[in-house]
C-alpha cells in the first residue's frame, strides 16, 4: 500500500484528530498565558508530569477520572509555583520554565524508576484509561462516523475547551480584564485590577490545559507512560499559539496543521522511508510555520508604519 492510499482514508483523518488533541491543549495553555503578556516555557514539563501522575494515581485509586483530577491538580500547582516565583519573588520567568523542563525531564524518569523499577515504561503499573465516546447517529454514517466518532473523551473536551476559551477571553468581564493586563498592566492597575492575581490565574488555567494534554497522551492515546513521551509537543503547542495569533480558534487551526504533519510522520513510518526523516517532519513543519508567521507579522508592521 502506497502513502497516497494511506493518507486519503478515514483512518488517517481520525489519526489527525488524535494527534491534534495534545497540541490543542498545549496551544490553549500558551494562548491564555500570552494574553496576559507572559510566556510559560514549562508547558512541556507540565504535560510530561501530568502524564506520569495520571497513570500512577489512576492505578493507585483504581479510578481513571480520579487519576485525571489529581494530575490536573498537580499541573495547576506547578504553574502556580512558577507564577509565584516569577511575579512575587521576582525570579526570571524564562529561567523558571527552563529549570522546570530540565528538572521534570529527569524527575519523571526517577519517579517512574522508584515506583516501577523501570526507567523506560510504566508497564508494571495497572493504570486505567479514560473512555472513548461513540456519538449516536453520527457513528452509523459511513466515513464521517469513522472520522469523528469513537475518540477518547479528552478529544471532545479539547474541542469544547477551545470554544470555551474563546468565550472566556472575548465575551466575559474576567477575560476582558485578563486581556487588559496583557495590553498594559499599569493601566489595568490604575482602574483597580490586581495584575499579579490575574497573571497567576492565567498561569493556573494554562496548568489545567497542559495537564489535560499530558493525561491524554498516557490515558487516552495509549494506556501507559513512557520516558519523554511528550516529545516536544508542549513547545509545538506554543508554536501553534503564536502561529494562530494567540487566538483560541487560530491556535486550533494551527494545531490541526501540526497534527496533520504528526499524522503524516506516523503513517510514513510504516513505509520504506528513513526513520530519521520521518521523525523530523513535525518539527520541520513547525519551523516553517513560525517563519511564515514572523514574515506575515513583519509585513503587517511595515504597512502600519507606511500609513500616513
Amino acid at each position: 500500500m502506497d502513502i497516497a492510499s494511506l493518507i486519503f482514508s478515514p483512518t488517517f483523518l481520525a489519526t489527525i484528530i488524535r494527534m491534534t488533541t495534545p497540541l490543542l491543549y498545549a496551544s490553549l495553555a500558551g494562548i491564555v498565558v500570552a494574553q496576559v503578556g507572559m510566556m510559560n516555557l514549562a508547558i512541556e514539563s507540565t504535560m510530561l508530569t501530568a502524564a506520569l501522575m495520571g497513570v500512577l494515581f489512576s492505578a493507585w485509586t483504581h479510578s481513571a477520572w480520579l487519576g485525571l483530577l489529581i494530575a490536573v491538580a498537580i499541573g495547576v500547582l506547578m504553574s502556580f509555583v512558577i507564577a509565584y516565583a516569577a511575579l512575587v519573588l521576582k525570579a526570571d520567568m524564562f529561567m523558571n520554565g527552563v529549570a522546570f523542563n530540565l528538572m521534570m525531564a529527569g524527575g519523571t524518569t526517577f519517579i517512574l524508576y522508584v515506583v516501577t523499577g523501570s526507567k523506560g515504561m510504566s508497564s508494571g503499573v495497572m493504570s486505567l484509561t479514560l473512555p472513548t465516546v461513540d456519538i449516536p447517529l453520527l457513528r452509523d454514517i459511513p466515513v464521517l462516523g469513522e472520522v469523528l466518532s469513537g475518540h477518547n473523551v479528552l478529544t471532545y473536551i479539547a474541542v469544547l475547551m477551545a470554544v470555551l476559551m474563546h468565550v472566556f477571553l472575548f465575551k466575559t468581564k474576567l477575560g476582558l480584564r485578563l486581556r487588559m493586563v496583557g495590553q498594559n498592566d499599569s493601566a489595568a492597575e490604575s482602574v483597580g485590577i490586581n495584575s499579579v492575581r490575574i497573571k497567576i490565574l492565567a498561569m493556573c488555567i494554562a496548568g489545567v490545559m497542559a495537564a489535560l494534554g499530558g493525561c491524554f497522551m498516557s490515558m487516552g492515546y495509549v494506556s501507559w507512560f513512557q520516558t519523554n513521551m511528550t516529545a516536544g509537543r508542549g513547545f509545538i503547542g506554543m508554536a501553534s499559539a503564536a502561529l494562530g495569533g494567540n487566538h483560541p480558534l487560530g491556535g486550533a487551526l494551527a494545531s490541526l496543521l501540526f497534527g496533520t504533519a504528526d499524522a503524516v510522520a506516523n503513517t510514513a513510518s510504516t513505509l520504506n522511508i528513513p526513520s530519521e526523516l520521518v521523525r523530523m517532519l513535525p518539527y520541520l513543519v513547525t519551523m516553517i510555520g513560525l517563519v511564515a508567521a514572523a514574515k506575515s507579522a513583519g509585513k503587517m508592521k511595515r504597512k502600519k508604519v507606511d500609513k500616513p
